[in-house]
């Protein structure tokens, strides 16, 4: 493995500010607030109940581990809407309450979606109720952190902002990777966390196993490492579901070429997809880009363990080209 320089750092400040786009310097903010920063936030100023599906059977809203808090006059997520969130806030605002007939800390209930609640999925969830405080912050933001799948970010320019402000409000724990600490926000969502890397690429063989990654650095000669990084990770573990490169046609030609030089057969250059975003979404705006690359991340490697990559048509041109 390479020396590097390296730290990491989450610097959670609660819901974050104001950015605009890209600016390099420590005082930027991120504007973009998830559940979870909601959640974390209002839970210094009162407390609230944890209301998460502890199990499903048949058909269902939403799956096991889908979480909401709700607070005496707000709400934080969702597990799905319609007649059994609805019950489930009332038995949650029951609790803080200190109802009788309320759940108990702890407790679990069942309900069959059926005519009982005006609902025709036929399956069954079960509900676990948690009073929660202050204290349980810390406990709290590692547990819900622990369901969201990991995905690697390099590159802290225009467009890795906008990706950020996406995808801290998708299931993913993102790591924000680049060789110049000063282009990071001072403050983040609480699914994000920087770290500088000098080398770059030195940080692949320490990603999380499953890691989706996105290359879009500041030079072409990083973005060739950290693939090169990557494709000998692969070699290695074959664990990172989805590697993603931004550039154009001409761009990954001419790494295909260099690829080729290093010995990497044309089965393993296909494991990289770029140019990335969903073909036929052709806007280079950083955002246009951003959402492009997030809906093809979900189709191709969507959230969650075992996932495989996928295959799109490659109809049309995609979003995410950039110069040359």
């Amino acid at each position: 493995m390479l020396p590097r320089a390296r730290f990491s750092l989450n610097r959670f400040a609660g819901p974050c500010d104001s950015i605009p786009r890209f600016q390099p310097r420590h005082n930027a903010r991120m504007t973009t607030t998830s559940a979870l920063d909601e959640c974390l936030q209002r839970l210094h100023r009162g407390v609230g109940v944890l209301v998460q599906v502890a199990e499903t059977r048949g058909s269902a809203p939403r799956e096991a581990g889908t979480w909401m808090v709700v607070w005496p006059d707000a709400l934080s997520a969702t597990i799905g809407g319609g007649q059994l969130e609805y019950q489930a806030i009332a038995e949650a605002r029951a609790l803080l309450a200190g109802d009788t007939s309320a759940p108990r800390h702890g407790e679990v209930r069942r309900y069959p979606l059926g005519p009982s609640l005006g609902q025709c999925c036929g399956g069954m969830v079960f509900l676990r109720f948690e009073r929660i405080s202050a204290a349980d912050a810390p406990a709290l933001r590692q547990r819900l952190q622990a369901r969201l799948t990991p995905l690697a970010l390099f590159g802290g320019g225009h467009v890795g902002h906008a990706l950020v402000r996406v995808l801290c409000t998708l299931p993913y724990a993102v790591c924000w990777i680049d060789s110049r600490d000063q282009v990071f926000p001072a403050a983040l969502p609480a699914s994000v966390r920087t770290e500088y890397s000098d080398p770059v690429q030195a940080a692949v063989p320490d990603l999380a196993s499953g890691s989706r990654v996105l290359i879009m650095s500041f030079s072409h000669a990083e973005d060739l490492d950290i693939v090169i990084a990557c494709l000998e990770r692969l070699r290695e573990r074959d664990d990172l579901p989805y590697v993603g490169l931004i550039g154009s046609k001409t761009k990954w030609a001419t790494f295909r070429h260099r690829l080729s030089a290093r010995g990497f057969s044309e089965a393993e250059q296909a494991r990289i997809t770029c140019p990335i975003g969903i073909p036929g979404i052709t806007g280079k705006e950083p955002e246009v880009i951003a959402v492009a690359t997030a809906a093809q991340l979900l189709l191709m490697a969507p959230p969650g363990p075992g996932a495989r990559p996928q295959t799109l048509p490659k109809t049309a041109q995609s979003a995410a080209h950039c110069p040359g």
